[in-house]
């Protein structure tokens, strides 16, 4: 997606460095507009560095492929972060004499601004009318917020946190295709205890699912995520039940998935679990030079649910898979999508270095008759948005 991303000129652009550098790691193409008052705050070079695209910032620079308006034409969505009450107050005038300006009035893409001031500026008559007009025509206004301004003030006028205008930007430009259905995601890897301070488990930080979480809530749905040591942010708007163990994953997905129209078993659930669980942590005093556990299975969610099911429910699961051949890893994942009987089985490749933890994934998603569908690579978030396109 071609986000441009417009910075002004005020304390707060500081923060507009991590707005940039969270839209380039979800894997989005991000065009710097900064205005010459933005530059005495932020440095051209961070922008660019962090950006990973020049940087536009002169009106007049170039003419030939008449850039003042092919940056706003190109744009998917425009956000301006921070978005100060001068800045503000042009964009409601409609005024285009510098290239932020001109490149906003180029462009049909939606247009989502952060603003930023000190509070008698944000509760001016005169802002409170221009964003009054810019919300009239459509302009998605994040915050701001109330706490520590510049110096020893305090209070409205705070620019939104970088995680937040993200969403926003994203949300912009969400396809409203799941609205009215509800969705059920699982995410995060279990914990079997051993013993009160002990336990199994895997390397999962829950990252993919909340992805698909978070996306599937940005295009309408009623979402429910079942998670287990999730170590990312859970998104907002979303229905979050925290579990630790397979059994309490399975408890709560089972009473969860009798009202979703689709459910998506992105966690990472222990196939096994100690049979007997310690009331006291052992200790390698009485236990010797070796230590034996007795593992039982863990109730299998994913082959449940296809088997209860109602009709119309649409169940997707997931395959964490080490094999390096890409055969190989085919052929696991077509036997395992034959003994589960899910509609959709995602595969992925996981590793010390890829798949658990990390910012990126890459998958392929098969249906029933182990055929592939779809391929998807790139940002977890990205790969989320992949997954809902095949199922809407």
């Amino acid at each position: 997606m071609n986000v441009v991303v417009g910075v002004t000129g005020g304390i707060a652009a500081y923060k507009a460095v991590a707005v940039i550098r969270a839209l380039v790691l979800a894997g989005h193409d991000v065009h710097v507009v900064a205005t010459q008052s933005a530059l005495k705050f932020v440095g051209l070079p961070t922008l660019e560095a962090i950006s990973r695209n020049p940087v536009h910032h002169e009106l007049f620079e170039g003419v030939a492929q008449v850039r003042h308006v092919a940056i706003g034409q190109a744009a998917d969505v425009i956000v301006v972060a921070p978005a100060t009450a001068n800045v503000i107050a042009r964009l409601a005038a409609g005024m285009a004499d510098d290239l932020l300006g001109t490149t906003i009035l180029a462009s049909t893409a939606p247009l989502v601004i952060a603003p930023a001031m000190h509070t008698e500026m944000w509760q001016n008559a005169a802002t409170v009318h221009n964003i009054a007009t810019l919300r009239d025509r459509g302009v998605i206004i994040v915050g701001p917020e109330a706490g520590q301004l510049t110096g020893s003030d305090s209070g409205p006028g705070r620019m939104s946190e970088p995680d937040d205008i993200v969403d926003a930007v994203l949300a912009a430009v969400q396809p409203n295709d799941l609205a009215g259905k509800r969705v059920l995601v699982t995410a995060g890897g279990t914990r079997e205890p051993i013993d009160p301070v002990r336990f199994i488990g895997n390397r999962s930080s829950g990252r993919q699912g909340t992805a698909i979480a978070w996306a599937a809530a940005a295009r309408g749905a009623e979402v429910t995520l079942v998670g287990a040591h999730v170590d990312v942010p859970i998104p907002s708007g979303v229905t979050f039940v925290e579990v630790s163990s397979a059994e309490e994953l399975a408890e709560a997905t089972f009473g969860a998935a009798s009202t979703a129209d689709i459910i998506i078993m992105a966690a990472a659930v222990a196939d096994y679990r100690p049979d007997a669980v310690s009331a006291a942590k052992l200790k390698k005093e009485s236990q010797g030079d070796e230590l034996t556990l007795r593992l039982v299975k863990t109730t299998d969610i994913l082959a449940e649910l296809a088997v209860s099911r109602r009709p119309g429910q649409v169940l997707v699961g997931f395959a964490a898979e080490t094999e390096r051949d890409d055969d190989a890893l085919l052929e696991l994942g077509r036997a395992k999508i034959t003994r589960k009987g899910c509609d959709l089985l995602v595969v992925n490749r996981v590793g010390w270095t890829e798949g658990f933890g990390t910012e990126n994934n890459s998958v392929l998603v098969l249906d029933r008759a182990g055929d592939i569908v779809m391929e998807a690579s790139g940002s977890k978030l990205s790969v989320a948005g992949r997954i809902l396109d095949l199922l809407s």
